[in-house]
């Protein structure tokens, strides 16, 4: 009995040192990003695992807003444009979300008939589409980038998982897993073909691919009063991850945004002019 506890007493402490070498390399990989303290009012609207805080203004009654990236989980969109009468541009060429979009499409102003799963797959029936009209809610079937091409997006690691990339942060950036091939399109040619304006609020859940898309909007004089961006490289922290992150979020300071919010890999920028 004595060894087996001696043993198990010597696995503890290992996993321990393990995981407190681990937390150490993530602190030290981790960018420190402080979220800046204001007087906004914040909002949550969407699912535990698809929703979003974002200032609640004004400006986003009757606005157009653009949200990248939708997998089987369009909570937030559906549930923003009923509560503020908004057009969403919906960006995402991953087949199964494609899919999903149409479900949803043919079951406008329909009630809801279920409560939402906690996970990132959503049945159409949790949704309420009662308030939403045919056009409210559009989707670009191509992935947001900062050029017009066709590229490699791969798959996920877990097959279960919906969610492309571009990147390939999953996989330590490598050119060579599986994949689909998809065209691209630039946030200006998104904004040309569906808004015919700037948008009130653009949301960036595109899987690594944010960095590429905010540098590029910033580019071109793009400023929305609202970003939402998921920094989904701190998932998989990096020296390239952080340096990347780092290098995005200086830009939109630069820009004369504010970071107003942060939750985990979720940050809310909000631009106060």
């Amino acid at each position: 009995m004595r060894d087996i506890m001696n043993v198990f007493t010597s696995l503890v402490k290992s996993a321990y040192h393990d995981l407190y070498r681990f937390g150490l390399r993530m602190y030290k990989i981790a960018p420190t990003l402080p979220v800046v303290r204001s007087g906004y009012k914040f909002s949550h609207l969407g699912s535990e695992y698809g929703g979003w805080i974002f200032v609640d203004s004004e400006n986003l009654y009757n606005a157009v807003v653009v949200s990248c990236g939708v997998g089987e989980d369009v909570s937030f969109d559906v549930e923003f444009a009923s509560h503020y009468g908004a057009k969403v541009i919906l960006v995402d060429p991953t087949p199964r979300a494609i899919r999903h979009f149409k479900n949803v499409e043919a079951h406008l102003g329909e009630p809801q008939k279920q409560p939402g799963s906690k996970g990132g797959k959503q049945s159409v029936d949790s949704y309420d589409l009662s308030k939403l009209s045919p056009g409210q809610i559009r989707l670009c079937e191509k992935a947001l980038w900062n050029s017009v091409e066709s590229v490699k997006f791969f798959a996920p690691r877990n097959p279960d998982h919906v969610s492309h990339s571009i990147g390939n942060y999953q996989n330590n950036y490598v050119e060579d897993t599986k994949h689909i091939m998809v065209t691209t399109t630039t946030i200006d040619k998104l904004l040309d073909e569906f808004v015919k304006g700037k948008p009130a609020l653009i949301k960036l859940d595109i899987e690594g691919a944010e960095i590429e898309v905010l540098l590029d909007m910033l580019s071109k004089g793009i400023h929305p009063r609202q970003v939402l961006v998921e920094y989904d490289e701190l998932s998989v922290p990096s020296k390239i991850s952080k340096a990347r992150v780092e290098a995005a979020h200086s830009k939109l300071l630069d820009a004369g945004y504010l970071l107003v919010h942060r939750h985990q890999n979720n940050f809310t920028y909000f631009h106060a002019n």
